[in-house]
């Protein structure tokens, strides 16, 4: 692992605050990287970025190369004279405390409309080489989301037009020229993400900030990345899923996880040397200096449940890739650091997967507390080549937890913590974790805020998830101040 001994904090850009709803690209962003610089952090860890379908998760979007249209700001566009404040006016919201996406995206997309239309034409020499960098992806993503439109937003599967579901040739030339006008204008939202996030990248960067992105292992079956190349997936001849992606009864839900993602296609990919997924990453890498690599443990054998299911419950183990996918990716991708996510159920096959590729994997604080059980998760058994959390974005902040874990699991964790007060708990988890041996600690910003339950990011198997967002003021010098000094304390900068 070459990620030094270092910390890092995770939090959304959806949860930022701002102005209009959610989370951008803009102002507080910034605030954002120099809060993380002056409290001595390393890393800003996100949740992907891409476009959201329905359901607001950023693990299912239209597409694994594209940046999401929300977060493109809009102060930003005003000051690039692509809007003007009148324009805005009406999207400011009174009520920043939850997103509400139903709103965003009703009123969004009208005023994203009138930047492309002062500057399309403005911006079409830059643009075009924006256009020719990102050509494997652009093109495909810009006509699936303009064909979505003209069907009122229905996945591809559903297009009542088979010939452009299936691809034929005429199709889609007829559809590229039908649709010209939105395809140019769900391309030109692509530049405007790419040059925000770009300046925002490099601004980190100067502030020795580097970005922790999450790659999910799966992609949406409502994406141009399965419409556009569905030889890579398990489909049927009308490109419809066989069984589709989940996970079994855990700790989570007693009837598992259903995603619905659609299976890869894995020996097809074998063919010719895993392109589809080495394109991916390095899709991927533009934006993050750091990728890691959701639900790792799926690489050594994934979980498949007959598609059309209602839950995860009749799924059956299918052998992954294994090692040499994870080679040929550490290979091709040799300028791109990964961590794994070896969560869930985890067998002797998964650890030696994760061993024999040299990646770090992670710890989970929350599911090392179990009263005199230590277990992996437990920090006196970390290693250096690992990743440290209290709990991930899928998990309670710690003041949640409080209220949920079973009484004498907490007994233990104040006495492992050497937790003598209430009002100490969260910086005495905080400042265990950086004692550990773990090379990277990453704590969510809830937790450095005492913040509880009513904060969680996601709950799995329920709806409702991905809303929660930091208020203007929530943090400032003396709360970095107090994790720089702890930070330092324990040589992670």
């Amino acid at each position: 692992m070459s990620i030094k001994r270092s910390s890092g904090i995770l939090l959304p850009v959806f949860s930022l605050p701002s102005n209009y709803g959610i989370g951008t690209l803009g102002r507080e962003a910034y605030a954002f990287v120099d809060f993380l610089a002056a409290s001595g952090q390393s890393y800003w860890q996100m949740l992907p970025i891409g476009p959201t379908s329905y359901g607001d998760s950023p693990y299912a979007s239209f597409s694994s190369f594209a940046g999401n249209p929300y977060f493109i700001d809009l102060d930003l566009l005003i000051q690039d004279d692509l809007l003007v404040k009148e324009d805005v006016a009406h999207l400011k919201v009174e009520d920043p405390a939850d997103i509400d996406y139903g709103y965003i995206y009703e009123t969004r997309f009208e005023v994203l409309h009138k930047a492309y239309e002062r500057g399309w034409q403005r911006d079409r020499e830059e643009f075009e080489e924006f256009e020719k960098a990102n050509r494997d992806w652009l093109e495909d993503y810009s006509l699936y989301m303009a064909v979505k439109k003209y069907f009122d937003m229905k996945s591809w599967i559903e297009w009542p037009d088979k010939a452009i579901r299936l691809r034929h040739k005429r199709a889609l030339k007829k559809y590229s020229e039908m649709l010209r006008e939105d395809i140019q204008f769900f391309s030109y939202l692509q530049y405007l993400f790419a040059r925000q996030y770009a300046a925002l990248k490099q601004y980190a960067h100067e502030k020795d900030v580097k970005i922790i992105g999450d790659l999910p292992i799966y992609v949406a079956l409502d994406s141009a990345d399965c419409w556009a190349d569905p030889d890579q997936f398990q489909l049927t001849s009308v490109n419809v899923p066989k069984e589709v992606a989940g996970v079994p009864p855990d700790y989570f839900s007693e009837d598992g996880q259903l995603w619905g993602n659609p299976l890869y296609n894995w020996r097809r990919m074998k063919k010719d040397g895993y392109q589809w997924w080495i394109r991916r990453i390095k899709g991927s890498a533009r934006y993050f200096d750091v990728l890691r690599i959701d639900h790792f443990r799926g690489l050594q054998a994934y979980w498949a449940v007959p598609y059309g299911d209602t839950n995860a419950r009749r799924g059956r183990w299918l052998p992954g890739p294994g090692l040499p996918f994870v080679q040929t990716l550490l290979e091709k991708c040799a300028d791109v650091e990964f961590i794994a996510e070896d969560l869930g159920i985890i067998s002797e096959d998964v650890d030696k997967l994760l061993a024999d590729s040299g990646l770090p994997g992670m710890k989970v604080i929350a599911f090392g507390m179990e009263a005199y059980v230590p277990n992996r998760n437990t920090p006196h058994n970390y290693i250096n080549n690992c990743v440290c959390y209290f709990g991930t974005h899928d998990n309670s902040p710690i003041q949640g937890w409080i209220d949920t874990v079973e009484k004498k699991d907490l007994e233990y964790t104040r006495k492992y913590f050497h937790i003598e007060s209430d009002e100490d708990f969260n910086y005495a988890i905080i400042r265990g974790a950086m004692a550990s041996v773990s090379n990277l600690v990453v704590f969510q910003m809830q937790d450095y805020l005492n913040l509880g339950e009513e904060s969680r990011v996601n709950c799995p198997g329920t709806l409702g998830n991905w809303k929660w967002r930091l208020l203007k003021g929530q943090y400032d010098e003396k709360l970095a101040e107090k994790i720089a000094e702890i930070t330092k304390v324990f040589g992670r900068k």
